[in-house]
């Protein structure tokens, strides 16, 4: 249930792929775990949602123009590295934020820094868990 406050959600490309894969209503299941999240992206995201998307056939699109008119781009802190995911893990980390990811590795780093994840279910639904 919505708590009155806005919950910021960093995207990982594997976890967009994993929505759009799965067809969800992203927006329905997010108001119903988080009420309306402000989305934010890292630049090294979106370059890697760029690239997946170009191999992807017409029909699998990314929803990329979807993505970025929901979200915003916000640029790493200094000295998190260059590897997407350490970017990823000292921000939300910093500042409190929720990452959105199905990836097993970047899950598990998480998890030992206590930032709470949102990831894509089997049955197409997404889940937040906010501990081990």
């Amino acid at each position: 249930m919505w708590r009155g406050i806005m919950q910021q959600v960093l995207i990982d490309a594997c976890g967009w792929v994993a929505v759009v894969d799965s067809g969800m209503n992203f927006d329905s299941e997010a108001l119903n775990i988080l009420g309306r999240p402000q989305l934010l992206l890292l630049p090294k995201v979106i370059e890697e949602l760029r690239q997946l998307d170009a191999l992807r056939p017409r029909g699998k699109k990314l929803l990329l123009e979807l993505l970025t008119a929901k979200s915003e781009e916000v640029d790493p802190r200094p000295g998190a590295g260059e590897h997407t995911d350490d970017q990823l893990m000292d921000l939300a980390q910093a500042s409190g934020m929720t990452v959105l990811t199905v990836d097993v590795q970047l899950k598990r780093r998480l998890f030992e820094r206590a930032v709470p994840v949102l990831e894509v279910t089997k049955k197409k639904r997404l889940r937040l868990i906010e501990g081990l």
